[in-house]
């Protein structure tokens, strides 16, 4: 048996949030910004309700979940207080839970989601807080407008679907730094007059940060690695 010294200690997520603010407040300080600025999104799919639950207890409000069926069987009855975002791909027949269930949806990318949420906020007369998902490495598997598509299709939103737009999200190709995409997610949010930035998850946040994240999505540095799905 080895002895005490030699076995890890237990991930502990309340510990890891407070590593985590402490890590985006010195970023944001280092570019300028105040680290109130920047908002802590933790990426709660897939995690164990007692990981959740702990951070819930330390403080955390602000939650992402990437499916809406599964977010609404986690938190139904455990939500007041908290806001809870949608960082995932959204399906059209979904756009009615969506809207009534979700504060934020970060994964606006097509004009026929464009109108699903505009019949549904209609409908339920509540609007979530809207932005667009920006594919900056162009990947043809991933969700998302391109950069040059993002001028024009927001402005489609607005003028044809009456969608009022606070942000830009993205997730930058795996393979390549994450800065250059984050840098260019700024400079189109800038052009268009967005000050909303969701960008930078566990590998890249400070770097986010730095380049002018209001959001940042961490979830495996936050909960420890998820568990397989059953």
């Amino acid at each position: 048996m080895p002895p005490a010294s030699a076995i890890p200690a237990p991930f502990d997520p309340v510990r890891a949030r407070q590593d985590i603010l402490q890590r985006i407040a010195r970023a944001a300080e280092a570019s300028g910004r105040r680290a109130e600025d920047v908002e802590l999104v933790a990426v709660s799919k897939q995690q164990p309700w007692e990981r959740v639950q702990r951070v819930v207890a330390s403080g955390q409000r602000l939650f992402g979940e990437n499916r809406v069926q599964e977010a609404m069987q986690r938190w139904e009855g455990r939500r007041d207080g908290l806001e809870l975002r949608l960082i995932g791909p959204l399906q059209t027949n979904k756009a009615t839970d969506a809207v009534g269930f979700f504060e934020v949806i970060e994964t606006l990318d097509r004009e026929r989601l464009a109108r699903a949420l505009a019949d549904a906020i209609q409908t339920l007369g509540r609007a979530p807080r809207l932005y667009v998902q920006v594919n900056t490495g162009e990947e043809p598997q991933k969700a998302g407008v391109t950069p040059a598509e993002a001028d024009g299709f927001i402005v489609l939103c607005g003028r044809t679907y009456g969608l009022k737009i606070e942000g830009l999200m993205c997730i930058p190709p795996a393979a390549e730094p994450a800065a250059p995409h984050f840098a260019l997610l700024a400079k189109i949010a800038a052009r268009l007059g967005l000050r909303k930035l969701s960008m930078g998850m566990s590998a890249d946040f400070e770097e986010a940060v730095r380049l002018g994240a209001t959001s940042v999505r961490v979830g495996s540095a936050l909960f420890g690695p998820r568990l397989p799905r059953a």
